[in-house]
């Protein structure tokens, strides 16, 4: 295994940031940690990247121990925290040679490893950090992350705060990674890009919920969900939670999301109800499943 948690444990004064979590990652895996802000993701990487010691439990990282083998457990991973952390007055190029220069490396030496995603940002190599669009200095964090080829790869939220288009760029790049055997640990507050992960867990409150493949964690959802629409949505969202027979309402893009506490539930009773709620243009349609409904499901 590539990544190994057994029974780790982490408090700050009164609050328990992850409590008592276990799981494996095997090599060139995609593994995805999912879950909103405050779960205790962050707090789970700098555990795993020997930035924190646990207060329970143990891990391993690349074959090595987190707390005995800190110092070789740097010198094989990769880790691009959330917030943009290079030098902001360094170009493009200097960041890139700085980081080769701590690992005892070169851009030359590793160069077949970034190529693809170097390519994108070479145009701007004299430019300074700081002065780089939010998708571009993605992509320089993840060069200088990968410049000493890295074992495991640990990725805390690296799209939060991208374009739709440079997100859809950084998940394709990350699928080419793994052509490399590299492991790659994401954590992500966005349940659409769990479904890209080979595997993900969700996690609340610092537990993990579930630990599975997406499709077989989307699969035992246990509701009927339907896709409820009507000419005012601030409207139908309250008339559904006043409806004594809801077991769960959502909103979810241009729909809400409903589900129903009974077994043989006819949705012409929910469309006659919201009629006497003067609601207008009616549409009560069957759905599949989200990651997103299993996590609000097993998060109650």
């Amino acid at each position: 295994m590539s990544i190994s948690l057994k029974n780790i444990s982490k408090s700050y004064n009164k609050v328990n940031a992850v409590q008592n979590i276990s799981f494996n990652v095997k090599e060139g895996e995609l593994f995805g940690l999912i879950g909103p802000d405050g779960a205790g993701k962050t707090t789970l990487f700098r555990i795993l990247t020997t930035l924190l010691i646990p207060n329970e439990g143990e891990a391993m990282v690349a074959n090595f121990d987190i707390v005995k083998d800190y110092k070789s457990i740097r010198n094989n991973v990769g880790y691009m925290p959330g917030r943009f952390s290079l030098y902001q007055d360094l170009t493009v190029e200097e960041n890139l040679e700085f980081f080769a220069t701590i690992f005892g490396t070169t851009i030359e030496e590793n160069y077949d490893l970034i190529k693809e995603i170097y390519i994108q940002i070479e145009p701007f190599k004299d430019r300074r950090a700081g002065k780089l669009s939010g998708g571009m200095k993605q992509k320089l964090a993840l060069c200088c992350a990968l410049i000493h080829k890295p074992k495991v790869l640990f990725l805390d939220e690296p799209t939060t705060g991208v374009d739709p288009v440079s997100r859809k760029e950084f998940w394709e790049m990350l699928k080419r990674l793994q052509t490399k055997r590299i492991t790659i640990l994401v954590s992500t507050p966005y349940m659409d890009e769990a479904a890209l992960c080979d595997r993900i867990a969700l996690i609340q409150d610092g537990k993990i919920l579930q630990i599975d493949t997406p499709q077989e964690i989307v699969k035992h959802y246990p509701k009927t969900i339907y896709n409820v629409k009507s000419d005012n949505m601030y409207e139908l969202i309250r008339s559904l939670n006043d409806y004594k027979h809801n077991y769960s309402v959502y909103p979810f893009g241009e729909f809400v999301h409903y589900t129903d506490t009974r077994i043989d539930f006819n949705p012409d009773d929910l469309k006659q109800y919201l009629e006497t709620k003067n609601l207008k243009n009616i549409s009560i349609e069957i759905t599949k499943a989200t990651i997103e409904d299993t996590f609000m499901e097993l998060a109650k």
